[in-house]
């Protein structure tokens, strides 16, 4: 499994708002600029994230961008599956079993399993909230 750039913008760009969390929006231009990645991707990427309810656009001249809910609310688990899909190393062990065939008799199934299950286990047990008193160290 290999995180795209998108996944990794969508992760900092969330990061970005959660420490600037000062109750006014957040221009994409000052997130580009702290984050030196071009505002046209980060537009791309807000768009998801608002269209999935992560955020909340504020229209107008001091507008921008605010996260919908607290940093505690968000897990690194639920942003990269919403800019990645499914973060399973491979088919057979995603969310929505694929059925394969040769399950029951593959040894190398529990190697899959167990990589997904800690994979899960990291990504899902880390919030916005946990990387932010991470930054601030």
């Amino acid at each position: 499994m290999r995180v795209s750039t998108k996944g990794r913008y969508a992760l900092r760009l969330m990061l970005d708002l959660a420490l600037n969390n000062t109750g006014e929006p957040v221009s994409i231009k000052d997130i580009s600029k702290r984050q030196d990645v071009s505002d046209k991707y980060l537009e791309q990427i807000i768009s998801v994230l608002n269209k999935a309810g992560f955020v909340k656009s504020i229209r107008g001249a001091q507008g921008g961008y605010m996260l919908k809910k607290a940093p505690e609310e968000y897990t690194v688990g639920m942003i990269l599956r919403l800019t990645e899909g499914s973060l399973a190393p491979v088919e057979c062990v995603e969310e929505e079993e694929t059925l394969c065939p040769r399950k029951q008799t593959c040894a190398t199934f529990t190697v899959w399993k167990k990589m997904n299950d800690a994979i899960n286990n990291v990504v899902d047990n880390i919030t916005l909230a946990d990387l932010v008193e991470l930054s601030d160290n």
